[in-house]
């Protein structure tokens, strides 16, 4: 009975922390900046699509939350390497950097 008992609860703790862990993912990319909305704080880039040769459509667009950094040295057209997190369905850039 206790060793079932310690089963069951370290099999709720695994559950409990991939939760968290699949809750907040960081990600990293390159892209080109088309929008950015200083009022609100957003900056939406199209990912660089990595492994395509000869292509010419680029890849998605994604809109961020900026944390901690300014959106006023950002342009559209810029290309940008960037750091982000998502979490509840936002995505939030935590590290961006003109290239």
């Amino acid at each position: 009975m206790k060793i079932a008992k310690i089963v069951l609860v370290s099999s709720a703790a695994l559950a409990v922390f991939s939760s968290v862990t699949l809750a907040q993912q960081t990600t990293t990319g390159t892209g080109t900046v088309t929008t950015i909305d200083r009022i609100h704080g957003t900056i939406a880039i199209r990912e660089t699509q990595s492994g395509t040769v000869g292509a010419n459509s680029g890849g998605a667009t994604n809109e961020f939350k900026l944390q901690g950094s300014s959106l006023e040295a950002l342009h559209a057209g810029d290309r940008v390497k960037f750091s982000a997190t998502e979490s509840g369905g936002t995505k939030t850039i935590t590290k961006i950097e003109k290239q």
